[in-house]
């Protein structure tokens, strides 16, 4: 009965996590765009047929919002509050840090070593992990996510011997996992063998 709860259980988180998120998005967006109606609305009253255009309006003005703190976030002021907000708030958030990274690597905003593919080794499993830090001593500390979210997961110090680099891109091993591991032959061979 206790493997069934368990299932039950991690089953039910990570449904959770994935559908919080998406729909606190969706919740946000219907606010912000009842608001920027309430702006709009007077402008859309005073040309022909206003009614029809007060939400392609406010979603205009919602997206010309975005862009511009997209340009604010690409000043140098805007670079240093994005980083302050990051490691004084965001990087608390479990997962952040994850999901972070993978949507730089899908802008194609390289972040070095950061979160390396790789296999490693728990009890007698190769298992997808990211590789999060190299320690002096030459152990890794990698992430282990769970599936099929891999924002979430374990985290393992590992020997290097347990720890197997793999040659293929963040976001195809981010794909396997998300998809209950289809796609592990890829990984399995472009796993390095020294």
């Amino acid at each position: 009965m206790r493997p069934v709860l368990g299932f039950v259980k991690t089953t039910l988180i990570s449904g959770l996590l994935v559908i919080l998120p998406i729909g606190l998005a969706l919740l946000l967006l219907v606010k912000g765009v009842s608001a920027a109606r309430a702006v709009v609305g007077p402008i859309a009253a005073q040309l022909p047929a206003g009614t029809r255009f007060a939400t392609p309006m406010a979603l205009l003005l919602i997206l010309a919002g975005c862009f511009v703190v997209g340009l604010l976030v690409r000043t140098v002021v805007g670079q240093r509050a994005t980083r302050a907000l990051e490691q004084r708030v965001l990087e608390r958030v479990p997962g952040y840090t994850l999901l972070r990274s993978l949507t730089r690597r899908v802008a194609g905003e390289e972040e070095g070593q950061t979160f390396a593919v790789a296999l490693a080794v728990i009890e007698d499993a190769l298992v997808p992990a990211f590789i999060v830090e190299e320690h002096e001593d030459g152990r890794y500390t990698v992430f282990v996510p769970s599936v099929p979210t891999p924002a979430v997961g374990a985290v393992y110090i590992l020997p290097r011997e347990r720890v197997h680099l793999v040659d293929v891109p963040f976001t195809r091993a981010v794909r396997c996992i998300s998809r209950w591991g289809e796609g592990s032959r890829e990984l399995l061979s472009a796993m390095r063998t020294t």
